[in-house]
């Protein structure tokens, strides 16, 4: 089954990948609205929807990114880091002599890393930002003349960008990636990444739920175990299994990086929620009128932490390509 799915073509993968998608949302969507009809007053009812929605969306800008081809991607991925990057901002503190560190951070180097994403350097990719920016930063802010609460203010900047930025673009990075005989199969890299991360992140929920647990950080997150995180971690070892097919990898291999991405990406999403408890605030998003995206953070937060772990051991098992 996996040879003769391999001996596809790449168009004819994908066309095969976005029917199984929206068949299996058409078919959540409709199941969905018979459950909504008969519970109306259930309050679980407005998160399911909203949750489906978020599906949607999501299986949409996928098929956007893969339509618009490398370019449109790295684009796409661009806006989402700067919504990200702005969603973190709105929730720290911040001075007015941060402001030449935040023009820097928006306006320079988000489209510089973007730029050099594109341009497939590697290798000033992978430290642009933890070097060249992380010193930049401070440069500025201490140009602005105000000392006030001066490291914690740059070290939270330095975070924001790491995240929503640094480790967020590692995800249209796949797409630059040579995989001999197989063009343009990056895309299926990105999906194979997201779809690990995403298994994890729900298996890591439903299991702490139902698992009997012991909080590692009930101050943090009283949901959160190792058992739920194994749960989560070999749920993506079977998402990856399954997507062997589309990568270059054997079924063990698929598995294990799979299993990789996922453990990384539900970690990232529980070191997202110290730093929301620190801030106190519910959801990345919170003030919906500053930041135009509700909540993207939180459902960015595990791909963001995934992506520079899967794409680094992928490069290095394609040999430092």
């Amino acid at each position: 089954m996996i040879e003769r799915l391999r001996a596809l073509t790449v168009d004819q993968q994908v066309a095969l990948l976005f029917v199984a998608l929206f068949g299996l949302l058409v078919t959540a969507t409709a199941a969905v609205v018979l459950w909504s009809l008969r519970h109306e007053s259930d309050p679980r009812r407005r998160a399911l929807q909203r949750e489906l929605g978020a599906l949607w969306t999501g299986t949409g800008l996928f098929w956007l990114a893969w339509v618009s081809g490398p370019v449109g991607a790295t684009l796409l991925f661009a806006v989402l880091s700067f919504l990200a990057l702005r969603e973190f901002v709105t929730l720290v503190h911040t001075r007015r002599g941060d402001h030449r560190g935040l023009i820097l951070a928006f306006f320079v180097v988000l489209p510089l890393q973007y730029l050099i994403v594109g341009g497939r350097g590697f290798d000033l990719f992978s430290v642009f930002i933890p070097v060249y920016a992380f010193l930049a930063i401070p440069v500025a802010a201490a140009l602005a003349g105000d000392p006030g609460r001066f490291l914690e203010r740059n070290a939270k900047l330095q975070w924001g960008l790491m995240v929503c930025v640094y480790g967020l673009s590692h995800a249209p990075a796949l797409l630059a990636l040579p995989l001999q005989g197989r063009a343009g199969g990056g895309a299926f890299l990105v999906f194979f990444l997201v779809a690990c991360a995403s298994a994890a992140q729900l298996a890591q929920d439903a299991g702490s739920r139902w698992l009997r647990r012991r909080p590692v950080a009930r101050r943090i997150d009283r949901l959160f175990s190792w058992r739920a995180w194994a749960t989560g971690a070999a749920a993506a070892a079977l998402a990856g299994a399954l997507l062997t097919w589309s990568t270059p990898f054997a079924i063990a291999e698929a598995a294990a990086l799979g299993a990789l991405a996922g453990a990384a990406g539900t970690l990232g999403a529980l070191v997202m929620q110290a730093i929301k408890r620190d801030a106190g605030v519910p959801h990345w998003g919170a003030q919906r009128s500053v930041t135009g995206a509700v909540g993207l953070l939180d459902r960015l937060a595990p791909l963001c932490f995934a992506a520079p772990v899967f794409f680094h051991s992928v490069r290095w098992y394609l040999g430092g390509a």
